[in-house]
Order: C-alpha cells, then structure tokens, then sequence
C-alpha cells in the first residue's frame, strides 16, 4: 500500500474508499498492518494516531494532518523526520467562523439569558449594546483567526487579532507579540482563542489571564471562548473565573482532556456553552479532494502546500 490511514476515534473506512476512489494508482489502507505492509507506506493520513505507530513505516515521504491541529503528531517523539503537512480548506475554515460568530453572538445577544427565562415562562427585555460597542479580541490570527476577524469586522463588531508576529486584517486593530499582550487584553470584552498548541501556549488561559480582560465594557463582563486547543486552558481555573465574576460566560469546544469527563463542573455552570470539538468539523469529502491534490502535486514535482515548522509548532 502506499497511503496509510492511521487514526484514532474514527471509522477508517469511509478514508479508505474516497481516496480510493481519487488516487486510484495508490493501494489505500489502514490500522492494523504489518511491518511488511508498513514498508509500503508513501503516505501517512493521520489523526492521533498511537505513539511510534508513523516510525514502523521506514519509506514514509509525507504525513498529513486530518484536522487543522498537528500537536497530536508533535507530541509523538518518534514521529519521522518528514513533511508534516495540516489542512487548509475553505470548508474547514468557513465552518470555523461559523461557530465563532454564533458564540459571539449567543453572548452578545443574551441568549443565554432568554432561553433561561422560556424555559421559565419569564417574559422580560434587557438592554443589548449595539455591535460597534462590543470589543472582540482574536487570539491566534493565521488562515482560521483571520477569517472570523473579517466575518466579525464585517458584522460591525470591533474587532482586534494578536499573534506572536505582526498581522494584517483590514478592519481590525492587530497587535503582536508579548510586550502588545497586555493592550490587547485590556480591550478585549469577548476572546476567542484560535491559537494552536505548543510550549509557549499551553495552559495560557489561567485565571491571571482571564482577569486581564476589560471591565469596562458594553456587555455584563467579559466572555471566553475557546475553539483553538483545549491544552491552552487550566480548566480548574476557568471554573473559578465562571464563578466569581471575573468571567460573564464562556463558550468551549476544545478541553485539557477529551471527551469531557461527566464529573466536570463546567457542565452545570448556566453561563457556559459545551460543544463536543465541532467548531471546524470539516467535510470529509472535502479534506480527501485536498489531500488527493497534494499527493497529485508532490509527485508531479511540486512543493507540497501548507508545510508546518516543527520547532514553531504549526
């Protein structure tokens, strides 16, 4: 075989046979294989695979990342020493915005508030700031955080992007690197986390770093919302944020450790909004058009797209 579907959680299957169907000169196949089938293995389409499972392939040439994240690949210490390529897809990205201008909104919007009182029979109104008074923050602004900055700065909110280096995004202030941290959280009235997982990012999101969001903004406090890597939060801390007022609501869809154990009390905070990992469930037709493209393209002799920089860590 030379393209290896290696993944944990899912069907393999459905893999199997779209890119089959698109690659139909490569022998497709998946989990469990033996090292004589791994020998043949060009081609490695991974989600959290096990631990050394990439090394047994000896003639690997390219590992593919079925989601927009690579750290489930980074933190395999054996992992093989080639490209490692993730997804960039308009569906992916689209799906992405789409869930972040919903939270955005929900919050915005009191809709928690109001679906408490339908389902108290309670009929009152509150005063909710127009768009332009809402001060958003995008944590993280590659391909995703740019995207849902525009959608934002296009609904009229007023919006701001950080990343480690300096970025564009018409419409929106952007500020970068550790010394512009601090201005942009004091600013910020809801923060969307999109960055991705490494050193410098894990258990970023702690309670000092809630409380530096603003206090004085056009809604009740402010919001967090997390659609980047559940690593990037101290869940302990959230909770104690959640209920002490340094935090109004929160929106999560990424956790330290999933799926979300039923003992955890973000599930009975009203505040919050729980989502299984949906945000960018992308389309796998989609994902498999990409990648078949890719493979074309590489054995045609050209550059493969959307490389990651092992040590920058995306």
């Amino acid at each position: 075989m030379s393209l290896f579907i290696a993944v944990s959680g899912w069907n393999p299957q459905p893999w199997v046979k779209r890119l089959s169907t698109r690659l139909p000169d490569h022998r497709v196949a998946s989990h469990p294989a033996s090292d004589s089938d791994l020998s043949k293995v060009r081609y490695a389409l991974a989600w959290k695979p096990e631990p050394g499972l990439l090394a047994r392939c000896p003639n690997l040439e390219v590992i593919f990342s079925l989601g927009a994240g690579v750290d489930h690949l980074l933190s395999d210490p054996h992992l093989p020493d080639v490209p490692l390529v993730r997804v960039v897809d308009p569906d992916l990205t689209a799906r992405m915005s789409e869930w972040v201008t919903l939270q955005v909104l929900l919050h915005h919007r009191r809709q928690l508030t109001y679906l408490a009182q339908q389902r108290a029979r309670v009929w009152k109104d509150y005063e909710q700031a127009a768009a332009h008074r809402v001060r958003v923050g995008i944590l993280g602004l590659g391909v995703l955080g740019k995207e849902a900055a525009s959608v934002l700065v296009r609904l009229g909110y007023d919006v701001a992007g950080w990343a480690r280096s300096r970025k564009q995004v018409d419409g929106a202030a952007c500020f970068a690197g550790a010394s512009e941290l601090d201005d942009f959280l004091a600013r910020t009235d809801i923060l969307v986390n999109l960055l991705p997982l490494t050193d410098e990012t894990r258990h970023l999101v702690d309670h000092g770093f809630l409380s530096r969001l603003a206090r004085d903004g056009a809604i009740d406090g402010p919001v967090f919302i997390n659609a980047g890597r559940g690593g990037s939060q101290v869940e302990t801390d959230l909770v104690r944020a959640l209920t002490d007022g340094t935090l109004a609501g929160a929106s999560l869809d990424v956790f330290e450790t999933e799926p979300l154990a039923a003992t955890s009390p973000l599930w009975d905070l009203e505040n919050v909004v729980i989502t299984p990992h949906i945000a960018a469930d992308s389309d796998p037709e989609a994902i498999s058009d990409y990648i078949a493209e890719q493979i074309l393209a590489h054995e045609a002799g050209n550059p493969l797209a959307n490389l990651v920089d092992r040590n920058a860590g995306y």
